[in-house]
C-alpha cells in the first residue's frame, strides 16, 4: 500500500521524539513534516533537538535534516502535504484545542495525545484494544461541526492504560470499587535524571491533575454511545494516588478491585488470557502479540525488566492475590511513552485507517 503521510506536531518534546522514533520504518506511515514552536522553525530537527533529545534511541537518520515548520505560521502548508498530524503539543489548553480544531476543519486527521479535547462530548477518547467501537463519533463530530474529511481523536491519559487494560478483561464479574496508587516514572513529565536531578533519590506524593484523570477517564472509556454522546460508565467507582517516582519509563499501578461477582484466581487469570480482543484480527501493526501478560514471579512485572515488553506496548500483570478490605489486589505496569503516549496515539491512527477514516 502506498504510505500515508504524516506530521508530528510538537515534534522536539519529549513525546514528539517518542513518535519520531516510532514512526520512522512504520510499514504504513511515513513522517513528512515536523511542526514546533517558532524558535525551532527553520532549524533541521537534529539541531533543534541537540542538547535535549532524551529518548533511549537515536534520532532516525530519515528525519535528521528535516527542515521544522511553525505549528501555527505553517498550518496551510502542512496541511497540503500530510493526511494525518500526531498531536503532541506542549501549549496552553485553549491554544491546543484551536489548533487541533483548526487542523481538523482543514480536512486533517487529528490523533492527539493532549488531554484538552478528552472531555469534549463529540470527541471519542480510545483505547483500541478496549472501545474501538466509539470510532462512530467521528460521525457525529463532522456532522455537529460541518468538516467532511477532518476529525479529531483522542487516546486517554498514561497513567490509566494497565489497570483500565485489566479490568476490562474482567467486566462479567462486575468491578464495583477500585483503589489504585499509580507510581509514575519522570518521563512523564518529559524529564530525565540529567533534567531533573531532583528527582534522583526521590519521590514526590503528588502529580497535579493526574488523580482526576485516572478516576473519571476510564468511566468514558467504558461508556456507550447514546443520543449522539457518550453515556459515562457508572461502576467501578475509582480511588487514585499519584506518585511521581524515580524511575526512567515506565509507570506502575498497585491496584485493589470489589467484584459484584466475586471470582476465584482461576477464574480472573482465565478472563484476562481468554479477552476477546476486539482488534486481534486486525493485524495492526503496533499492537502487541500478547495485550496482558501475567507474571507468576513474585517479583515481576519490574519497570527496567518489563517495561519493553511487546515493544512497549504490552501490558504487564503480577502479584494477584487476595485482598482483606477489597476481593482482589495486583500490580500492573505499562510503558509510559510508547503505550501511554505516542505508541498508543499510533495504534489508534493505524486503527483507523483500517476503519476507513483515514
Amino acid at each position: 500500500m502506498k504510505k500515508i503521510r504524516v506530521g508530528i506536531l510538537g515534534a522536539t518534546g519529549m513525546v514528539g521524539q517518542r513518535f519520531a522514533t516510532l514512526l520512522a520504518n512504520h510499514p504504513w506511515f511515513e513522517v513528512v513534516a515536523l511542526a514546533a514552536s517558532p524558535a525551532s522553525k527553520g532549524k533541521i530537527y537534529q539541531k533543534a533537538v541537540k542538547g535535549r533529545w532524551k529518548i533511549d534511541k537515536e534520532i532516525p537518520k530519515t528525519l535528521k535534516n528535516v527542515v521544522i515548520q511553525s505549528v501555527e505560521e505553517d498550518i496551510d502548508e502542512i496541511v497540503r502535504r500530510v493526511d494525518l498530524v500526531f498531536s503532541a503539543l506542549d501549549l496552553e489548553k485553549n491554544q491546543i484545542k484551536k489548533i487541533e480544531e483548526y487542523y481538523a476543519s482543514k480536512n486533517m486527521a487529528v490523533v492527539s495525545n493532549n488531554s484538552t479535547n478528552r472531555w469534549v462530548e463529540d470527541v471519542p477518547m480510545i483505547m483500541p484494544e478496549i472501545n474501538p467501537e466509539h470510532i462512530k463519533l467521528i460521525d457525529v463530530q463532522r456532522k455537529n461541526r460541518g468538516w467532511k474529511k477532518g476529525f479529531i481523536v483522542v487516546k486517554p491519559n498514561c497513567s490509566i492504560q494497565s489497570y483500565v487494560s485489566i479490568l476490562t478483561t474482567l467486566h462479567k464479574f462486575q468491578p464495583q470499587k477500585v483503589h489504585v496508587v499509580s507510581m509514575q516514572s519522570i518521563s512523564g513529565a518529559g524529564k530525565t535524571f540529567d533534567s531533573w536531578p531532583e528527582m534522583v533519590d526521590n519521590v514526590i506524593p503528588n502529580i497535579a491533575g493526574e488523580e482526576e484523570k485516572s478516576e473519571k477517564e476510564p468511566l468514558k472509556i467504558w461508556g456507550k454511545i447514546r443520543s449522539n454522546k457518550i453515556a459515562l460508565a457508572k461502576k467501578p467507582e475509582i480511588s487514585a494516588t499519584c506518585i511521581r517516582i524515580p524511575s526512567s519509563n515506565g509507570h506502575m499501578t498497585s491496584v485493589s478491585v470489589s467484584f459484584g461477582i466475586k471470582p476465584s484466581k482461576k477464574q480472573l487469570l482465565s478472563a484476562i488470557k481468554n479477552y476477546k480482543n476486539p482488534i486481534e484480527k486486525l493485524h495492526l501493526p503496533s499492537a502487541p502479540r500478547e495485550f496482558i501478560n501475567y507474571f507468576e514471579e513474585e517479583n515481576r512485572p519490574q519497570s527496567k525488566l518489563d517495561r519493553n515488553l511487546e515493544n512497549g506496548m504490552g501490558i504487564s500483570m503480577g502479584r494477584l492475590r487476595e485482598d482483606k478490605h477489597f476481593d482482589w489486589k495486583f500490580i500492573a505496569l505499562s510503558h509510559n511513552t510508547i503505550r501511554g503516549a505516542a505508541g498508543g496515539a499510533i495504534l489508534l491512527a493505524e486503527l483507523l485507517v483500517n476503519k476507513g477514516y483515514i
